[in-house]
């Protein structure tokens, strides 16, 4: 047990590590101990603790970029502030203190005989944090693997450590129906033999990657691993033989899948790498193959895209869609935003967005993809680019959509 009573101050900041590489038993602790010492601003990102709207203190206050899995809940009670950000934007407002990073929770492989211990899979924006914050906590799990890239730091550095041995949450999305495959489809026609990807997650980032069996010499580089990739590295599919950087690897800064691709995570080609490298346009903008494949709530008939807020509610999130579909847009190959054309009866193509947040600029997106086929907007006048939007929309609204345009000329 982590006593963080006598380290921890009122209004101090703390951040930990998301997804599969969240400290759970460290968070657990902090939680209960929580009360006595807040008020505390915490971040994370994705979290899978479906304890913590339980376990937060009334006096504390969770900052994130969007209100990912777990976080979702605490909207409701007005206890999570979404920063509205580009993931590549993490480091910088780490660096300059506008996140909280006086004290930070790491999940981490066990010490090697240099007294070190690595990331893991978990490298992501906790490498770039570690370095700006003070106070370091460790979860050392046995099961955590050491992977290529990812950064090692000295056991000395923690203040205090827990030791588990405790298998890496698996992610358990819903499996790709065929409206997404049919979207896949019509994605993998605009991907090349040698092209890099990155591919949004869930369903329909699983349904694309397995569009792809086909292909030859995909490289790929993201801000998350999944298993589609690893499926597609064991049929030769994904090689990076013909990228233009760190060639014959994947990159990513943190894996999110199962328990088979965590166990094999250390002898796959892949490459783990901080924020800072994975999403930075310095970067993304030497991959002159990209092509970015995104996905999203509402496109309007101009091709701008909604991808912030569900039912009215707004969770943020705007993750690395903006960095990787500008890279692809402008330096790179293609910007691609994929979604099915109906969400609850109603048309996903829009006149305008319903929700009144841009999370891609028309200018940054090159194609909009739904299961009723391609429209192709580079290069397009707002007439034309209505006109082709119009063409992928469900029948049923077309000619809803078509008039919508004429009242407004």
């Amino acid at each position: 047990m982590v006593d963080f009573g006598g380290l921890l101050q009122p209004g101090m900041g703390v951040w930990w590590s998301q997804a599969a590489a969240e400290p759970r038993p460290l968070v657990d602790q902090l939680l209960a101990q929580a009360p006595p010492l807040g008020p505390l601003r915490l971040f994370t990102g994705l979290s899978w603790n479906d304890q913590l709207a339980q376990s937060i203190s009334p006096s504390d206050v969770m900052v994130s970029y969007g209100g990912l899995g777990a976080l979702r809940s605490l909207g409701d009670t007005d206890q999570l502030d979404v920063v509205p950000c580009h993931y590549s934007a993490l480091p910088r407002m780490f660096a300059e203190h506008r996140l909280p990073c006086d004290a930070g929770l790491l999940q981490v492989a066990p010490p090697d005989r240099d007294g070190m211990c690595s990331l893991g899979i978990g490298v992501d924006y906790m490498a770039d944090a570690v370095e700006h914050t003070s106070l370091l906590f460790a979860e050392i799990n046995q099961q955590m693997p050491v992977v290529p890239g990812s950064p090692r730091i000295p056991l000395t550095r923690f203040t205090a450590t827990v030791e588990t041995d405790r298998p890496l949450q698996e992610e358990s999305s819903r499996a790709p129906g065929d409206l997404d495959r049919a979207i896949a489809g019509h994605v993998a026609e605009l991907i090349d033999d040698g092209d890099t990807l990155q591919v949004g997650i869930g369903s329909m980032g699983a349904a694309v990657l397995d569009a792809l069996a086909g292909h030859r010499d995909v490289g790929f580089h993201g801000g998350m691993i999944t298993d589609g990739v690893m499926r597609l590295i064991d049929k030769g599919v994904v090689t990076g033989a013909r990228k233009q950087v760190d060639v014959g690897l994947a990159v990513a800064g943190t894996a999110l899948g199962s328990a088979d691709l965590y166990a094999r995570s250390a002898d796959l080609p892949v490459l783990y790498r901080p924020t800072s490298y994975t999403h930075a346009p310095q970067v993304l903008s030497q991959l002159s193959s990209l092509v970015a494949v995104n996905f999203a709530i509402e496109v309007d008939l101009t091709g701008q895209v909604g991808a912030e807020v569900s039912r009215g509610t707004y969770l943020g999130a705007v993750g690395g869609q903006v960095d990787f579909a500008r890279a692809a847009a402008l330096t790179g190959k293609r910007s691609i935003i994929a979604l099915r054309s109906t969400m609850r009866g109603q048309s996903s193509i829009k006149f305008s967005l319903d929700e009144g947040v841009v999370t891609t600029a028309r200018a940054d997106v090159d194609c909009v993809v739904t299961e009723h086929g391609i429209a192709h907007l580079r290069g397009q006048p707002l007439a034309e680019r209505r006109r082709r939007l119009i063409e992928i929309a469900a029948p049923q609204f077309r000619d809803e959509l078509a008039g919508a345009v004429r009242a407004a000329s």
